[in-house]
């Protein structure tokens, strides 16, 4: 299995500090989450069904005409190459690592490359994987050039990937609305924006034929009961939701500017974390572990990525323990950006 953040069972035990005692900067996730209402019993005790108007709401929350509700955007990641012939696959990097992982997993030949390189090789491909907003590094995409890529591909049968788990801030960039075209395909996560990752939910925006191919291959029941419930609401809730991303993109250039003042200005980002390329990415990762809080640490590129502290006086606990850090001469010596 690949390593991901929110190990903050193994860290508490590794450092020595209670979980309770964690602030967790390690996953991106909206630590303000959606409110999620009493579950019925009904939906405990009854199978999910899909006339449950789900799907109809979130039609038009991501403005898709058809799409496909699964546990999780992650479901889909593994599913999907399984639904191909052996293809010649470039996947974006530094980027989310399942997605070169699942395309591997499933015999396919695959490469990683940097934004540039995957939209000037796109003859070489089948299939390209981009992440937009890119995790961790923030790349993001103008929509011409998107359709532009998905055109080149299309016109050989092949596919363009577009992973939007942390768009929902900026909604207004989303490929979600023409998603019917055959060969693009758009996977939508509930669990950053709304901080329900513990429901393992996300949806897929495609063609309708491949999207009947996919729920072939997940099966049945793809989403529990109370996940469909609590989603049902969620996505209809737009005073939360205009309210929620006004407060990411102030939450986010927030901990740029708090980074910046402690010489760690931000290689990268977006509304939903900030991430760093620098050399001494290990020990700020160990120092700011020793101190009770934890960031997601990149090997290749050395990075740290922080997630958006919640209260203020998370905030103010970041911010102290970064000045405290810069006081140790290990930590000053140099600059060790790498950009």
């Amino acid at each position: 299995m690949l390593e991901h953040g929110g190990r903050l069972l193994r860290a508490a035990q590794r450092y020595g500090i209670p979980a309770r005692d964690w602030l967790d900067l390690s996953t991106g996730i909206n630590p303000v989450a959606w409110p999620v209402p009493a579950i019925p019993a009904r939906a405990w005790h009854r199978l999910p069904e899909d006339d449950d108007g789900l799907l109809d709401v979130a039609r038009g929350y991501y403005g898709a005409g058809d799409l496909l509700a699964v546990a999780g955007s992650q479901a889909a990641i593994q599913a999907l190459p399984e639904l191909r012939a052996p293809s010649r696959v470039g996947v974006l990097a530094p980027g989310y690592a399942e997605h070169a992982h699942a395309w591997r997993r499933a015999g396919h030949q695959v490469t990683t490359h940097s934004a540039a390189e995957l939209f000037a090789r796109a003859d070489e491909f089948e299939v390209i994987v981009l992440i937009h907003p890119n995790n961790p590094g923030g790349d993001a995409f103008e929509r011409d050039a998107l359709l532009a890529l998905h055109a080149q591909l299309a016109a050989r049968g092949g596919w363009l990937l577009i992973d939007e788990a942390f768009i929902d801030a900026t909604p207004e960039h989303s490929l979600c609305a023409d998603s019917a075209r055959d060969g693009l395909i758009v996977l939508r996560s509930v669990g950053k924006f709304f901080g329900l990752a513990g429901a393992r939910a996300g949806f897929v925006c495609a063609a309708p034929a491949l999207l009947e191919r996919l729920r072939d291959r997940l099966g049945p029941w793809t989403l529990t009961g109370p996940a469909r419930y609590a989603l049902r609401h969620a996505l209809a809730d737009r005073k939360w939701q205009d309210a929620m991303r006004a407060q990411l993109l102030e939450q986010g250039a927030r901990l740029a500017r708090l980074l910046s003042a402690h010489g760690l200005a931000p290689s990268g980002g977006s509304a939903f974390f900030q991430w760093r390329r620098d050399r001494r990415a290990p020990q700020w990762h160990q120092a700011l572990a020793e101190r009770g809080i934890l960031t997601r640490l990149f090997e290749q590129p050395p990075s740290l990525r922080f997630g958006l502290p919640g209260a203020e006086h998370e905030w103010q606990r970041l911010d102290d323990a970064l000045a405290q850090i810069r006081k140790d001469a290990t930590m000053h010596d140099h600059d060790g950006s790498d950009t």
